[in-house]
């Protein structure tokens, strides 16, 4: 596909999640449904290799075979390279860029922070080797190396085909200075409706993993955002207290929409939402954001 820009990376993209087997093993023919699903989906791209895709888990030859799988879907997408060692996550790099995604999702290596010469030498040399691929750079609140606006416009700067960046977000005034570095900035999808007032380009969506379709539709409404505010208060939270991932979390939004057969299962030694926990979730989900399931599947 031809590469994304800072100008047209926009809109709502949602990701694979790995269906998993008993032993852990990831079930490809489920993988493969589930992408068929989402490619004819209305979302605007596709992406794997996030927190949520359990990137960290993920053998080289599974990497590998999850992405010849995304590159066949015939809709744009990215793939995320990012491993806590910068050696693989430059190998993965490398081997992403030969498939010619729209971007390359990267993060700042994190077993240590790192300072901003090393940040910016990571970036510089992850660039050189994704070649004509620009960079979207994934800043979690949980990194060890947190970037800020004004770092964030010095790479920029410095690093050209760094196009977007993936984070939390934050108020306006953490906006007015983001928004500065030119790049593309993509918020989570819960907040996708308030924080796009404030400049948020689009949402690499956790909505997307409880209804693809419906995390479109209502992207910008303000009001289904209140009552996702609700659910998730009611239903997400509690497992994020009790210790649950983020994978697990978003695994739970799939079961809970039931629009592909991914599972509740995560890898060892990441804990999974229950079955009991899905079924008294769904009825909720649907009683609270009718809009999100407008659409049969």
């Amino acid at each position: 596909m031809r590469p994304l820009t800072a100008d047209s990376l926009r809109g709502v993209w949602a990701t694979l999640l790995l269906p998993l087997n008993a032993d852990d093993s990831i079930d490809f023919a489920r993988l493969r449904a589930q992408a068929e699903v989402l490619s004819a989906s209305h979302v605007d791209g596709l992406y794997a290799h996030g927190t949520a895709g359990e990137f960290q888990t993920l053998t080289e030859d599974e990497f590998d075979h999850v992405n010849e799988l995304l590159a066949g879907t015939g809709k744009p997408f990215q793939i995320g390279a990012s491993h806590p060692s910068a050696q693989v996550q430059l190998s993965r790099v490398q081997r992403a860029a030969a498939l010619e995604p729209g971007a390359i999702q990267v993060i700042v290596p994190d077993w240590l922070p790192l300072n901003a010469h090393e940040v910016f030498d990571f970036l510089r040399r992850t660039a050189e080797t994704a070649g004509d691929v620009p960079l979207v750079l994934y800043n979690p609140p949980h990194a060890k190396t947190a970037v800020g606006p004004q770092q964030l416009r010095e790479l920029a700067e410095a690093v050209p085909s760094l196009i977007g960046l993936k984070t939390a977000g934050g108020d306006k005034a953490w906006f007015d200075q983001a928004l500065k570095s030119g790049l593309a900035i993509f918020v989570p999808g819960h907040f996708l409706a308030s924080m796009s007032s404030l400049g948020a380009h689009g949402s690499y969506s956790n909505v997307a993993a409880l209804s693809p379709n419906g995390s479109v539709a209502t992207a910008t409404d303000l009001d289904v955002e209140r009552r996702i505010g609700e659910f998730f208060a009611a239903h997400v939270v509690p497992l994020q207290k009790a210790g649950l991932s983020n994978p697990a979390l978003d695994k739970f939004l799939a079961a809970v929409g039931d629009w592909a057969d991914v599972g509740t299962r995560v890898r060892w030694p990441m804990q999974s939402a229950t079955a009991e926990q899905v079924e008294a979730a769904r009825p909720v989900a649907r009683r609270l954001l009718p809009e999100l399931f407008a659409d049969s599947w």
